[in-house]
């Protein structure tokens, strides 16, 4: 990326020039702004870097003070400066290696805590030192806590430039900014990008050139991005509703008493067959935009026939409505659904509902549609495995209130923690009430409650109750809108309505992922508030995406784009998806012509950033580590799972070539929109 320096400004000036650029580096120094100003400046949705220079400031100062005196006081007020910057939001604050060292300390320190990265800078404005001083230069930048180094030269010859260049073979990946002041130096701001640096500098035209050399910022984009369009949609779009939660929720209103409206309703074929589900049952069901209103049965134990129930392709669905069925049917039902459902194996369906003592008829060791249950399910305190995940044990949780007598539920080895939680929240809305307790062992405790070491919950359930109607808004759906939000952090800015960051959804997930790698995160009016995802430097991400599955085939194509390589963890709960979307990842990056590997349960992806992408592809060279510089486009297949086809839309947009989707109307099952809303992009 690049990133302007803006200096000699109000704040009037100053807003209306970050506007125009990616990125931007603010002179404090130079700039004439209140604290209100700075609280504005960077709390705006770019990606900025504070800086404030005490030889300046002590340069300005005109009293009669000692030498020493306006040094302190110069040290002083640039802290003041960029301890507001920090706390205002600012991502980089960079402090120069003359700054005293406990101001530096202070400064570094508030920075680790309000997660912004923290630069140390050297410049010598008159030579290039030798290749040892250099190296010991950014040797003790890193020995005293920078995230970033910055080293910036003049260069006589290009042998300056090649002894600074020489720096980024001793530097951690994506660590160090290095290139040359001077004319001799100028083509280095653009080839630093080649070998690593996160971003580079440029003046905003040349009548603000910071150093000698500087390029102006518009030549630096067309020499980096060349024709290459950017995204800056402008127009809100509007989250669909989550149908993790829309489903929950049509189900429940309709074994309720009386009539529940369910504002925020967006259709798509899984909760289209949730609303089939529900008439199914005997409700009544009346949609009117995005209103749903349903009259439910007041459902009770065993006291509603049925015979056979069509669960469409949901996979929730049909695991959630077992343990009902076998809960309120007195007879056996016939379970029958469509397309990829037919094929996806229900792993643990049989052994979790025979430990409740209902029976489930399927000529296939494993569990696949047809199939038939039979209750009714017994109680007491009944122990199962959540190794295959929380749809059975939603079902399970829906379906154990309207018994007759009390359960106790525990579910060893749980998966997908943030869904089950979900689950009891729709629950309480509908008047049921269940209480729960995560276990684990030592690692568990000290961890804060981080659900990767939970290992077991207990979750004990009251009988007797009822379902009471229940009037709410259904939450936007993280799922689908986490492929909008990629397409900010890499291609530009978008910004979504109707999400909710208190959310228990899961895929609420790649929010901390978008921020962990580097792109520029802002909300207003929180927790309900747009959101706007905006594109910064981006780096390599670690995430254990365990409880958040369908996040898996979005965070591969954001970290294709991310410096380094970045691991995603949980692939095991990949296969039984409606596709096979560890092969499908695999393949997906492998025909994209990029570089991925698999450790154990862990995906690891070499990203590169788009920037440096631009440049190598420019100049006709592949990546160092061997990808090509572009993604490769071509004949693709989604694997009629919607998921994947929405990451080869988000893929496509750094294709060398027309990529092409063989079945891109598979989106219909979460987000029938999404090819509409990405073509207005």
């Amino acid at each position: 990326m690049i990133c302007t320096t803006l200096q000699n400004k109000n704040i009037e000036q100053l807003l209306d020039a970050l506007s125009q650029c990616e990125m931007a580096e603010i002179r404090l120094d130079r700039c004439t702004l209140s604290e209100d100003d700075i609280q504005t400046v960077f709390s705006s949705d770019r990606s900025l870097v504070a800086t404030c220079r005490i030889a300046d400031l002590c340069q300005a100062d005109t009293s009669a003070l000692p030498e020493a005196a306006k040094q302190a006081r110069a040290a002083q007020k640039a802290e003041n400066l960029l301890t507001k910057a920090i706390v205002a939001g600012a991502s980089w604050v960079d402090v120069e290696m003359e700054a005293p060292k406990e101001m530096s300390k202070r400064l570094r320190s508030l920075a680790y805590e309000y997660g912004t990265t923290f630069i140390r800078s050297y410049h010598d404005f008159t030579k290039t030192p030798s290749e040892e001083e250099l190296g010991n230069i950014l040797k003790k930048c890193l020995y005293h806590g920078a995230d970033l180094v910055k080293i910036v030269t003049t260069a006589s010859c290009k042998e300056d430039v090649e002894r600074v260049f020489s720096l980024y073979k001793h530097a951690p990946q994506g660590r160090l900014i290095a290139f040359c002041m001077g004319e001799a130096g100028r083509d280095s701001r653009l080839d630093c990008l080649l070998e690593g640096a996160p971003y580079t500098y440029a003046c905003l035209d040349e009548t603000e050139a910071a150093a000698p050399g500087q390029i102006p910022f518009r030549k630096m984009m067309q020499d980096v991005y060349g024709d290459f369009t950017f995204i800056n949609s402008g127009r809100i779009q509007k989250a669909p509703a989550s149908k993790s939660y829309a489903q929950r929720a049509v189900i429940a209103a309709s074994l309720a008493e009386g009539v529940s409206v369910l504002e925020g309703y967006t259709s798509c074929s899984d909760t289209d067959s949730a609303v089939r589900v529900a008439r199914a049952l005997g409700a009544r069901v009346e949609i009117d935009g995005d209103r749903i209103e349903i009259e439910g049965i007041g459902a009770s134990c065993g006291q509603h026939p049925l015979t056979s129930l069509n669960v469409g392709e949901s996979g929730l669905l049909t695991r959630m409505m077992i343990p009902l069925c076998a809960a309120i049917s007195p007879s056996k039902v016939e379970f029958t659904g469509e397309k990829t459902l037919c094929i996806r194996p229900l792993k643990g369906v049989r052994e979790t509902m025979e430990a409740f003592g209902a029976t489930i008829d399927c000529p296939e060791d494993v569990v696949t549609v047809p199939f038939s249950v039979c209750g009714p399910l017994k109680n007491g305190r009944i122990e199962v495995s959540g190794s295959e995940g929380s749809q059975l044990i939603t079902g399970l949780l829906m379906a154990l209130p309207l018994s007759h007598k009390n359960t106790t539920l525990v579910v060893h080895n749980p998966k997908s923690i943030p869904y089950l939680v979900m689950t009891l929240e729709v629950l309480k809305r509908f008047g049921i009430k269940a209480s729960y307790e995560m276990l684990g062992d030592e690692d568990f405790l000290n961890s804060d409650g981080d659900l990767r070491y939970c290992t077991d919950i207990v979750f004990r359930i009251k009988g007797n109750q009822r379902y009471r109607s229940a009037d709410f808004a259904i939450e936007g759906d993280w799922s689908g809108a986490a492929n909008l939000l990629v397409i900010g952090a890499v291609f530009g800015s978008v910004t979504v309505s109707g999400l909710n960051t208190e959310s228990s959804q899961a895929d609420f997930q790649i929010v901390p992922a978008l921020v962990d790698a580097g792109a520029v995160v802002s909300q207003l009016d929180e927790p309900e508030g747009d959101i706007t995802v905006t594109r910064g430097p981006l780096t390599a991400f670690s995430m254990d995406a365990s409880n958040c599955p369908d996040l898996f085939p979005i965070l591969s194509v954001l970290a294709l784009f991310c410096d380094g390589s970045s691991r995603i963890s949980g692939l095991g709960r990949l296969s039984t998806k409606e596709s096979d979307r560890k092969t499908a990842i695999l393949d997906m990056l492998e025909g994209l012509g990029q570089k991925a590997s698999v450790d154990g349960d862990t995906l690891v992806v070499s990203g590169c950033p788009l920037a440096r992408r631009l440049l190598f592809h420019s100049r006709g060279m592949s990546l160092p580590c061997g990808a090509t510089a572009l993604l490769r486009g071509g004949r693709f297949t989604s694997s009629h799972d919607h998921r994947m086809a929405m990451a080869l839309s988000v893929a496509s947009l750094a294709a060398d070539s027309p990529l092409e989707i063989d079945d891109k109307d598979c989106v219909a099952k979460s987000y029938p929109h999404f090819n509409h809303v990405f073509d207005s992009l």
